[in-house]
């Protein structure tokens, strides 16, 4: 496993500011039945979860596959927000609007309500200070989640998202560029489920039960015996590592190894290019024993990609 370069004075000023978040979108669950209607659809608890408060949650296919993920926001008790990646949108409310039946909840698309921002270094540090992920600061109107922060070596830089009306005056800080901030979600580690990767990882794969987003306590939800299964009778076998290729990745795309030429070891969670121009770092979930035998992009033969060090530790490993 290669060390990470540490932060060029260049990079340490471009991770500093708010970032505009085209690329997500808000579903909006209001009604008495709210918190426990998606309690009972997601794998993580959110019927305890405290007004006010956030937590990162998948929504699971019967076999225990995630077709979304999102960072959950309890507004009120009887509203809560989903902030999801915009292209799933409209087929997650779809789908969990066949799930209502006759619960007193009504699911709509609510992204032109809101406001979205990410926020990096100083103008995260300045609304969330040293709060753990997913932990909320509420103050005029707006709602503040700390997000896993980036790392590299002993430097990190905390990130947070940052959700108001659009009434709401913006957060203060320099811009910083959409490209950059998918940079900063690659490096934290933690990332929501896109289109090209829909049904594709169980929640473990993407490494949700050791980043707060899968809750084995609660009680059924759909895939939630699939989830459980691989957590407890050892049948995980992928898991997604940080890794730096020479050249761009994208979403979706297969990942091979020499030891096993023929078919696919791997697939690309996300991908983004490094601020420096030094290449581009990736997300990726593929087998445990081929992350040993290296991957290539491409084909077997194709270029190396260089592993990382996760900025956290498996829950495995703790």
């Amino acid at each position: 496993m290669n060390t990470p370069a540490p932060f060029s004075p260049q990079t340490q000023a471009l991770l500093n500011g708010v970032s505009t978040l085209p690329h997500l979108g808000v579903i909006q669950a209001q009604g008495d039945d709210a918190a426990n209607f998606l309690h009972n659809q997601l794998s993580n608890d959110v019927l305890l979860l405290p007004v006010g408060q956030s937590r990162l949650a998948a929504f699971c296919s019967a076999k225990g596959r995630m077709q979304a993920s999102f960072i959950v926001v309890k507004t009120a008790p009887d509203t809560v927000l989903l902030v999801l990646s915009l292209d799933l949108l409209a087929q997650t409310l779809k789908r969990l609007s066949m799930f209502v039946l006759r619960a007193k909840v009504k699911m709509t698309d609510a992204t032109g309500q809101w406001q979205l921002r990410g926020l990096l270094g100083d103008s995260a540090k300045a609304l969330v200070g040293d709060a753990a992920p997913w932990q909320t600061v509420e103050m005029a109107g707006a709602h503040v989640v700390a997000l896993y922060p980036v790392v590299l070596g002993e430097a990190q830089v905390p990130r947070a998202l940052w959700l108001a009306s659009q009434a709401q005056a913006l957060p203060v800080g320099p811009e910083v560029s959409d490209s950059v901030w998918q940079w900063s979600d690659v490096m934290s580690g933690v990332t929501l489920v896109t289109q090209p990767v829909f049904e594709a990882f169980v929640p473990q794969m993407m490494n949700y039960e050791s980043v707060g987003g899968v809750n084995f306590k609660k009680g059924c939800y759909p895939g939630q015996e699939v989830v459980a299964r691989s957590q407890f009778r050892g049948t995980l076998k992928r898991r997604t590592a940080l890794v730096h290729s020479p050249f761009a990745l994208t979403a979706g795309q297969d990942i091979f190894t020499p030891a096993d030429p023929e078919q696919p070891c791997a697939t690309v969670v996300l991908s983004a290019a490094h601020p420096d121009g030094q290449g581009f770092d990736a997300l990726v979930s593929g087998t445990l024993e081929s992350q040993q035998t290296g991957w290539r992009a491409g084909n077997s033969e194709g270029a190396a990609l260089d592993l990382l060090p996760l900025p956290y530790a498996l829950l495995e490993d703790i």
